[in-house]
């Protein structure tokens, strides 16, 4: 199985939160773990901010910050390109998304697209799961209210 992260689901792989022991198992199912490459800003926005939030975590948070450098280049990236945004923009208005959930949806639909496996759709965002699911991703299935790491 092909494991497409978004932000929010990403981020549960480093930081200790609701929905992180599930998304270690899932991940460690996975033969191969997908993310679109502006993960990699929208996750350094969630440590920031994070860190500015609660700044007696910021030791903590640097260590998290390295791993999460250290682990990058072991991910299956997305990259973004003029098609992805002009489909990514289409989703945006389909299906009422805001712009880098829509972009996120995009890159894993491009990965669907572009490989006969199973893609696994992982975020915290009801709205995104359900557009995830319209696509024929096949999202993993989070109780959770409506989220977003952005």
């Amino acid at each position: 199985m092909i494991l497409f992260c978004d932000t929010s689901a990403l981020i549960k792989l480093y930081v200790q939160e609701e929905g992180s022991e599930l998304m270690l198992e899932v991940a460690k199912e996975a033969a191969v773990v997908a993310v679109c490459r502006i993960a990699w800003v929208e996750a350094m926005f969630a440590f920031a901010r994070r860190s500015r939030e609660a700044p007696e975590e910021t030791p903590l948070l640097n260590q998290v910050r390295g791993r999460f450098q250290q682990d990058w280049g072991s991910f299956a990236t997305v990259e973004v390109n003029q098609q992805l945004v002009e489909q990514a923009g289409e989703y945006a208005e389909i299906f009422a998304l805001r712009a880098y959930d829509s972009i996120q949806l995009a890159a894993a639909q491009t990965l669907q697209q572009g490989d006969s496996g199973k893609v696994s759709f992982a975020c915290f965002d009801q709205r995104l799961q359900k557009a995830a699911q319209l696509l024929g991703l096949f999202p993993i299935p989070f109780d959770t209210p409506n989220q977003s790491a952005s």
